[in-house]
């Protein structure tokens, strides 16, 4: 027999861990709560400095949608800010109601996504809750972590690289029914097992970052890095950066962190980064590393670290630091960028790219294998989560405020349907064994 209910008689069942049998039984609910933008407020920061994010991002009720045959509901138990997040909320460099706009012409299942709101979040962790008639690999009751690369697998480029087909997405910036609710919608190739060890905010808070890091640094697609390169990290203890250093060091290579504060360097050096570098040491003036001697004054220093010039440059900041990250990177060296929080605009000196035959590399999200891969090494305690701090969902407007000013390390969680921190663990063991790696970044 079905029964009516509410979100909470759901979200209560997984709470309690409930059967996949159980979950079916009782009846999706017709509405539930999730932090969105509106359409009708795109323009509200037009002309202002300072775009606050907590002006235009929502907490409220939204319907359930649609289930395609490829896709599976998730009660998200915990979810993460990411600087797409923050591009939505303040509808920059494009409002993402465009990227709705323009899915929703692809048919039936793509109109759905096309509303005046968009429920954003592109990392989570939670519980398979229904699937789809054409889902094969899961079911009610999988606990599960969120892949945010949304890719069509009938689509012919998806074979080689899902992420070179024309129609990949990113889940929760260019799609709708993203993981900062209480339920989210995906598809069935975005799912992937959660590791035992971690807690639903810890599990809710890597994939994006951390396979991010993996595709640049280690895929087949990226830098290729290999033992003994020195990989210069910008934000090394950011969202990206703090992957990225644990990924040099268990590859065999050398990390150069580069942060703006003592306390970052601190806490840096404990994930076993020996190279570290505040920026504000540097004597560079008002113009910081947009001066023309910048390059110069870091490659000096990073060469009186380890004795050589960086064969690796990660790249996520841009506009500032881009000219710089040209100019260190030594000869044959890779500059392996996936974004541009500072700007999109960049300025280098071409001599020292063609000169001394540097290569720039353009790396966008991950592919399936790769998210699957990073997570593997989450799961055996190789990798670490890097979660700093911990808002409800009521507050998921304050925590992407916080990423926007950049006042915080590591990843910033969500909690959704888990109703406390701690939650989620299903091997004691091992998470006991990790414990000095696990809550390094929490304050």
């Amino acid at each position: 027999m079905v029964h009516l209910c509410s979100s909470h008689d759901l979200l209560d069942a997984v709470r309690s861990g409930a059967s996949g049998p159980e979950l079916r039984e009782i009846e999706l609910p017709t509405r539930f709560r999730a932090a969105f933008t509106r359409k009708d407020e795109v323009g509200i920061f037009d002309g202002r400095a300072d775009k606050d994010v907590r002006r235009s991002l929502h907490v409220g009720e939204v319907d359930m949608p649609e289930l395609a045959p490829d896709e599976c509901v998730v009660a998200v138990m915990s979810a993460a800010i990411n600087f797409n997040t923050v591009w939505s909320a303040i509808f920059e460099p494009v409002p993402t109601f465009a990227f709705l706009e323009r899915f929703g012409r692809q048919g039936r299942h793509g109109a759905r996504h096309d509303l005046p709101y968009h429920v954003l979040g592109s990392d989570g962790a939670g519980v398979v809750v229904r699937t789809g008639p054409g889902v094969r690999r899961w079911k009610a009751g999988d606990k599960v972590v969120l892949s945010p690369s949304y890719v069509d697998e009938q689509d012919h480029g998806s074979y080689d690289d899902g992420m070179m087909s024309e129609s990949q997405l990113a889940w929760g910036f260019e799609t709708n029914f993203g993981s900062l609710g209480e339920f989210c919608v995906v598809k069935a190739n975005q799912l992937i097992r959660k590791p035992a060890h971690l807690t639903w905010e810890e599990a809710g808070a890597s994939t994006l970052c951390a396979a991010t890091a993996y595709r640049m640094l280690v895929g087949r697609h990226g830098a290729r890095m290999k033992q003994g390169d020195i990989v210069l990290v910008w934000g090394a203890t950011g969202g990206l950066g703090s992957y990225a250093t644990q990924l040099v060091r268990n590859g065999g290579g050398i990390p150069v962190a580069v942060v703006s504060s003592e306390e970052k360097a601190e806490l840096v050096r404990s994930q076993g980064c020996e190279h570290v570098i505040n920026r504000t040491d540097l004597d560079l003036g008002e113009q910081g590393l947009r001066h023309p001697k910048a390059g110069r004054i870091l490659g000096e220093t990073i060469r009186r670290l380890v004795g050589e010039d960086p064969g690796i440059v990660f790249e996520y900041l841009g506009h500032e630091t881009f000219g710089a990250s040209v100019y260190v990177a030594g000869r044959g060296g890779k500059i392996v960028t996936c974004g541009s929080s500072t700007g999109y605009r960049h300025e280098y000196d071409n001599r020292f790219l063609w000169m001394r035959l540097k290569s720039i590399i353009g790396s966008h999200g991950f592919n399936y294998h790769e998210a699957v891969e990073t997570n593997r090494l989450i799961a055996l305690g190789m990798l670490h989560p890097t979660v700093s701090t911990v808002f409800p969902l009521d507050e998921a407007p304050q925590a992407t405020r916080a990423v926007q000013t950049n006042q915080h390390v590591g990843k910033v969680a969500v909690l959704c349907a888990a109703t406390a921190e701690g939650q989620g663990v299903d091997d004691p063991a091992l998470r006991d064994r990790l414990a000095g790696h696990l809550n390094r970044y929490r304050r």
